[in-house]
């Protein structure tokens, strides 16, 4: 049976003081909906459908990437009138998924469980128990058969008895198409609110002698959503500690599980150890028995085993092989490429790069668009000067090279295999391979030299 998807995201969120839709704002650096977006992918839907209000058009441009059908609520009258938005895209013999897109941190395995609720039964909701359930929505169950839940009573309706209930309705449920469009025809706004509640939907579906289960997350925080700034910190905080504990779980060493940030997908070998502050964004892979110092920055990179990337190093969109040290206070730009056991040190910036095997690039310097051989060794305050202006050129430097500290290599050139470069020099031509080439303004030693005075 094919699974259509209704997410709704169309709520203003007032309390967050902000011009931007709530679902936008970012757990983890990526809007809160998008979590959901994600996930739902992990079911194999293709028939999602995305009920918006507030900020469309700021929601749209940050989504472009992602095939949804946009379903405008112009007024907001309730969940109930949220998904009757969508209704018209889904199919009667579907099974229809409706999520909340405020609750980030679900996960598709939670999904999972309440989609197969839905097979032995008629309506499946997502519930959760909390110590505290006080203005939730309580579930009711039918005293005869717990397994079939008959009505949801909200906190200010419910009586003590039923106050007493600790099991909660998260606004998450699934259904058969054409269940969902009948039940959405009855459904009124003869309440207090004015608005269609979603919920009313259950007790119609107990009215039918339909059998309504349930299905509860893996964590209880998955289904909190958020309403403020505070909680959406709140969140931040329990997503990058599930992350630490998985991370730890896979054998990562961690010197502070809550001094990490993880803003993507972080794939690790065995006997990684990650020093505090350490930020990951996008798609980062670290293998066997790397070691991340203190306050890096990694981004879309893959580090090879054995290499150790020292403290407030940045890296983006690099690779870096076996064997390697990079950092401290290091910068791997887009492109840069270093091989298996090359080196590069402090305050270097590498841009665009390969570095060879056993090469080393130790003190600040710039490298960009460049091809280094291997055991090169390249000194202190070198740079690849690449751009007139306009265009950039390529700087070739062979095997075995030595480049002597405080030298401009003005590219297009090409430094051959085992060619030195003296300290000082400005090299605009190539150097053909063992040569030395030396490049300085004549030095001129000028006797009795008097120093200019200050005048008064």
């Amino acid at each position: 049976m094919a699974l259509s998807v209704i997410i709704l995201a169309a709520g203003k969120g007032t309390r967050m003081k902000s011009s931007l839709p709530k679902v936008l704002h970012k757990i983890a650096h990526k809007p809160m909906v998008e979590h959901i977006i994600d996930n739902v992918y992990a079911l194999g839907c293709q028939n999602i459908n995305l009920v918006y209000g507030h900020g469309g058009d700021l929601l749209k441009t940050e989504l472009a990437h992602h095939k949804v059908n946009w379903c405008l609520q112009a007024e907001q009258l309730g969940t109930g009138h949220a998904v009757m938005q969508a209704v018209e895209n889904v199919n009667d013999h579907d099974d229809v998924l409706i999520l909340v897109g405020d609750a980030p941190l679900i996960s598709s395995a939670t999904l999972k469980n309440l989609v197969a609720a839905k097979e032995n039964a008629d309506l499946a909701l997502l519930t959760v128990n909390l110590d505290d359930p006080t203005g939730m929505g309580r579930i009711v169950r039918d005293a005869n058969n717990n397994d079939n839940i008959t009505a949801i009573v909200e906190h200010k309706d419910a009586t003590d008895e039923q106050r007493l209930i600790k099991e909660i309705n998260t606004g998450m449920m699934i259904m058969q198409g054409s269940d969902l469009k009948r039940w959405l025809g009855n459904l009124s706004s003869d309440n207090s609110q004015n608005e269609y509640y979603l919920t009313d939907v259950i007790e119609m579906a107990a009215k039918e002698g339909k059998r309504v289960s349930s299905a509860q997350p893996q964590w209880h925080r998955e289904v909190e959503g958020v309403n403020n700034r505070a909680q959406l910190a709140s969140l931040e905080c329990a997503y990058q500690a599930r992350e630490a504990n998985e991370l730890m779980m896979n054998g990562v060493s961690l010197a502070d599980p809550h001094r990490i940030n993880i803003r993507g997908k972080l794939t690790t070998g065995e006997d990684v150890f990650i020093d505090i502050n350490a930020i990951f964004e996008g798609e980062v892979t670290l293998g066997n028995n790397v070691k991340i110092g203190p306050n890096c920055v990694i981004k879309n990179s893959t580090i090879g085993d054995n290499t150790n990337i020292e403290a407030f190093s940045l890296l983006e969109d690099a690779k870096v092989a076996s064997h390697c040290n990079v950092g401290p206070y290091a910068r791997l730009r887009p492109g840069a490429n270093l091989h298996e056991g090359a080196k590069v040190g402090n305050f270097v910036e590498i841009k665009k790069a390969t570095i060879g095997k056993g090469s080393k690039v130790s003190h600040l310097s710039y490298i960009g668009d460049a091809h280094i051989g291997q055991n090169a060794n390249i000194g202190a305050g070198t740079i690849t000067c690449n751009y007139d202006g306009a265009n950039k050129f390529k700087t070739n430097i062979g095997d075995d090279v030595f480049i002597g500290s405080n030298s401009s290599l003005v590219a297009p050139v090409t430094i051959s295999n085992g060619a030195t470069v003296g300290a000082g020099s400005t090299i605009t031509k190539s150097v053909d391979a063992d040569n030395l080439s030396v490049a300085r303004g004549k030095q001129r030693n000028i006797s009795g030299w008097q120093k200019p005075t200050k005048q008064n």
